[in-house]
């Protein structure tokens, strides 16, 4: 079964105690440490509601596959489509409206420079 890359994810392999913060870090792309310290002032601050949230989610939350990311490249876009998913689709647009363009050069260049390969291509339209 493949990893839903949207999905929260305990990450029990970069985590203290039981994963959360690590996972909380890795869904959001937030340093690790920052995270931490957020939820010990949390903790510290809330009493006995953010324990129980805490633990909660710890023992409800799935263990992260250990192939969720090939690389981190790949780790940083699914963070980015987590935090923005209308701005990752223009990104990801922009790129193809660039290789398309950039596709569109060669051709050309290669098209005029050879009248015989034009003829052809004008053929087959």
């Amino acid at each position: 079964m493949n990893p839903i890359h949207t999905r929260f994810y305990r990450d029990k392999a970069n985590g203290k105690f039981m994963g959360v913060c690590a996972g909380i870090a890795d869904y959001t792309g937030i340093d690790v440490l920052w995270v931490r310290i957020a939820t010990l002032v949390l903790l510290s601050m809330s009493g006995g509601t953010a324990w129980v949230v805490y633990f909660g989610i710890g023992f409800l939350a799935p263990n992260k596959p250990g192939a969720l990311y090939t690389d981190r490249e790949e780790q940083r876009f699914w963070q980015g489509v987590r935090q923005s998913p209308g701005r990752t689709t223009r990104e990801v647009r922009s790129k193809f409206r660039d290789l398309d363009r950039r596709l569109a050069a060669v051709e050309d260049y290669y098209v005029s420079s050879n009248p015989r390969l034009s003829e052809e291509i004008e053929n087959l339209r």
